[in-house]
C-alpha cells in the first residue's frame, strides 16, 4: 500500500532532532557519532546532511563503509516519525557506488515507498557535492513496526531505566520513537 503521512507528523522543513542523546547516529552525547540531523520533507520523505570526520574513516582519507551504512540507516529510521510509528530495521541493503572522502558532506534523501501491515519499505540515496551531486551510496530497507516493549525487553536495563526515569516527558517518549 502507498504510505500515508500521519496528520500529526512534523511539517515539511522541520528538523526532527535526536530521538535519544546517546544514539550513535543522531545523538549529541556521542563524541565520535554522526550527529546526523534529519529534516521532514514533503509526503513521506526526509533529508539529512552528514559530514565525514577523520574519526569516521576506514581506508586512509575515506569514509568507512559501515559508517556510511549507519548514516543511511539513521536517515531511513527517521522516516518513521512521519508515519508516527515505532519501528526497527529488519533489513538494510546498501550499495557503495563511489568513495566518500573525509571532510565531505553527504547529502541524504530518503522516502517510504510502501507499507504492508507492520512492514515499512523505504529507499535512500547519499550524494556528494550537493543534493543533486553524484550518488555515492544508496540503500533499500525494510523496517518492522514494534511496540515499546521491544526495547524494554531487549535493552540494557540501566539505559532503559535511565531513559524511562527522565523527568522530561518529551525526551522520555522520544527515546523509544525510532530505530535506536
Amino acid at each position: 500500500m502507498a504510505p500515508v503521512r500521519h496528520p500529526d507528523a512534523p511539517p515539511p522543513g522541520e528538523l526532527l532532532g535526536a530521538h535519544y542523546e546517546h544514539c550513535f547516529g543522531c545523538g549529541g552525547g556521542q563524541p565520535h557519532g554522526l550527529h546526523l540531523q534529519a529534516r521532514a520533507g514533503e509526503g513521506v520523505r526526509v533529508s539529512a546532511e552528514f559530514t565525514v570526520k577523520p574519526a569516521h574513516q576506514g581506508a586512509p582519507g575515506l569514509a568507512h563503509g559501515g559508517v556510511l551504512a549507519t548514516a543511511l540507516d539513521e536517515t531511513l529510521g527517521s522516516l518513521n516519525w512521519l508515519l508516527r510509528v515505532i519501528a526497527v530495521t529488519g533489513r538494510l541493503e546498501t550499495d557503495f557506488v563511489r568513495p566518500v572522502p573525509v571532510d565531505t558532506v553527504l547529502h541524504l534523501d530518503a522516502e517510504v515507498t510502501a507499507v504492508h501491515g507492520r512492514k515499512i519499505y523505504s529507499t535512500a540515496t547519499g550524494r556528494i557535492g550537493g543534493p543533486d551531486g553524484p550518488v555515492a551510496v544508496r540503500a533499500e530497507a525494510l523496517f518492522i513496526e514494534v511496540k515499546v516493549d521491544h526495547f524494554i525487553d531487549n535493552g540494557r536495563p540501566e539505559e532503559i531505566r535511565a531513559a524511562m526515569a527522565d523527568p522530561d516527558q518529551v525526551r522520555r517518549t522520544r527515546a523509544f520513537e525510532v530505530n535506536p
